[in-house]
């Protein structure tokens, strides 16, 4: 074992977990603990030597030290209302924006941070910016305190979605895939669609699918569920482009599949205000929509190839497939029932789930696992949990940086306004300008990021135009997915391309016909908001999916088929109509 880093995950396992099982604590504690326990995970690489090292080292000790004085220092500092009253308390400040930005950069690379210092020079000297986008200024004392010393900026309310509930969450999906809960899904996924044409591709998408859903990262699922279906794919003489493109697009959807949703779940929980399971049922069936189109996908490419399921000896004996898929179902199931049975908070009944989670590492399909074994499951669990922890973190906190400036400035309000009169006033165009936003941003920030980003600043604009904000918010989260799967910048689709040795731009032209729905569902969801209104009237919901698959079904048809340019022109303008005409009233 690596024990100082196997200490340190622990140590913020058992703080978060602690949070929710102790009651209330301070913002101003529980934040800046959380900056503090997850800035070794990203400050420190393994491998890493020369200047890079020592200057991580430093930079977490400077971190680490600001983040432990404001939280040892929380009752002074709230009677200062973000007001820096001594020169001691400005070079904390400034030592923790430049320790965050850098933390950024070493964990996603530059865009994001680069966008945070560009707002962070706005908020100083924009008043030197003539016309309407300059500000009338910000004392430093009080610009740099409300970032750094209040409840706002830093230690504002996404960073408490980060503390209190992605990092739980997070946690549960580390601790389910050290065991056999990975295994599982596939042997589920193998055992549902492997015998159907195309199954390997179909097992694909359903374990993408499945694993993607405590993943709540594309990237993360490709380089997991692919490492297995790629190559199976591949020995029944699968192309390699409808291979990769297949697990590019099948992972892009593990963000859309509650209950994660790579995050956007929550932070969605404290912008919207509304709960978290009534957000879950309102992007179930999108979500399911959007699967059912690769499905559709894959059954006519399989068609067009005349490709082959998974052999009988290949598919997993029906005793596997139960053991190991109760390693996922049982701690799915504590987390349902205690949400909807016991009635506890997501973050509480997750926190039941992960307990549950760490028994069963000690089981393996066949009885109890060797104690080597266990011990490596659990330091797996641990590692992964506090990497992952503090990745997000690192995005969620520097994002932070630019929400507070955007605020501070009134900045939002201006582009809300810029994004009013672009449209003309009229909700579709500002809808377009919206999506064309998030493509942008989402090419150079993470999903959760670029959506936060987004929603900030589109968001108003949006409700003023009429759009309920839960429908807004599923937009902009939906098309800040986008550079998943479009160039030129397409993360998920350079990591398939690359493990199966194809070129990136051939995979990424396939991964759009077959994930076509992720440019399509979202506009559905404001032509008919019955699809996200499953927890209000089901009926609606359900009859909208309905007319909505069938026309997703004939738009991929005349995407993918070869039949004759006057049919597939048919098919498509006759799905389109399906999915924006409003016959379900």
């Amino acid at each position: 074992m690596r024990l100082v880093p196997v200490l340190l995950a622990l140590g913020l396992v058992v703080f978060h977990l602690g949070l929710i099982f102790s009651g209330l604590v301070p913002n101003l504690v529980s934040r800046p603990l959380h900056l503090a326990l997850a800035l070794p995970f990203i400050l420190i690489v393994p491998g890493q030597s020369g200047w890079m090292r020592w200057s991580g080292v430093a930079l977490m000790g400077l971190g680490v030290a600001a983040s432990l004085w404001v939280a040892l220092s929380h009752e002074a500092l709230i009677d200062q209302y973000g007001f820096l009253e001594t020169s001691f308390q400005t070079v904390v400040g400034f030592v923790l924006l430049g320790v965050v930005l850098e933390a950024a950069r070493r964990a996603i690379g530059w865009p994001l941070p680069l966008v945070a210092l560009l707002a962070l020079l706005y908020g100083l000297f924009g008043q030197h910016i003539p016309g309407e986008f300059g500000h009338s200024g910000t004392p430093l004392a009080s610009f740099l305190g409300t970032l750094t010393i209040a409840e706002g900026g830093l230690w504002g309310s996404l960073t408490g979605v980060s503390v209190n509930v992605v990092a739980i969450f997070v946690i549960f999906g580390a601790v389910l895939n050290a065991g056999e809960a990975g295994q599982g899904f596939m042997n589920l996924a193998s055992a549902a669609a492997g015998r159907l044409k195309g199954g390997a591709a179909k097992v694909s998408v359903l374990s993408s699918a499945f694993f993607g859903s405590i993943s709540g990262s594309a990237s993360a699922n490709v380089a997991s569920t692919g490492a297995i279906t790629l190559p199976a794919m591949t020995r029944l003489g699968y192309p390699k482009r409808l291979a990769a493109a297949v697990e590019a697009v099948a992972s892009s959807g593990g963000q859309l599949m509650p209950p994660l949703m790579g995050a956007g779940a929550f932070v969605m929980v404290e912008l919207t205000g509304v709960p978290y399971t009534s957000i879950m049922a309102a992007a179930l069936l999108p979500a399911i929509l959007y699967f059912l189109a690769v499905w559709v996908g894959v059954n006519a490419y399989a068609g067009r190839m005349d490709l082959r399921g998974v052999a009988a000896e290949d598919r997993p004996a029906l005793r596997d497939v139960v053991v190991t898929s109760a390693f996922f179902a049982v701690p799915f199931a504590v987390l349902l029932l205690g949400m909807f049975w016991i009635g506890v908070t997501p973050q509480y009944a997750a926190s039941l789930a992960i307990l549950t989670g760490f028994v069963l590492l000690i089981f393996n399909g066949r009885g109890l696992n060797p104690r080597r074994d266990t011990l490596r499951r659990f330091e797996t669990a641990l590692l992964t949990a506090a990497r992952q922890v503090s990745m997000i973190a690192a995005i969620i906190i520097c994002a932070s940086i630019i929400i507070g400036v955007l605020s501070v400035t009134g900045l939002g309000v201006k582009i809300t306004s810029l994004i009013l009169s672009g449209s003309g006033g009229m909700l579709w165009p500002a809808l377009l300008l919206t999506a064309l936003a998030c493509l942008i941003l989402g090419m150079e920030v993470p999903t959760t990021a670029a959506y936060v980003i987004c929603i900030s600043v589109a968001g108003p604009a949006l409700a003023q135009l009429g759009l309920a904000p839960l429908q807004a918010h599923l937009f902009v989260f939906w098309f800040a997915l986008l550079s998943t799967i479009t160039p030129p910048v397409c993360g998920a689709v350079f990591i398939a391309a690359g493990m199966i040795g194809e070129s990136w731009l051939k995979v990424a032209l396939t991964a759009m016909s077959l994930g076509f729905g992720l440019y399509v569902i979202p506009l559905a969801m404001i032509a008919n908001p019955s699809l996200i209104a499953l927890a209000e009237t089901p009926l609606a919901a359900v009859l909208a999916a309905l007319q909505i698959g069938l026309g997703l079904g004939l738009m991929s048809h005349a995407i993918i088929s070869k039949r004759s340019w006057a049919l597939r022109a048919g098919l498509f303008f006759g799905g389109l109509a399906l999915i924006f005409v409003r016959l379900v009233l």
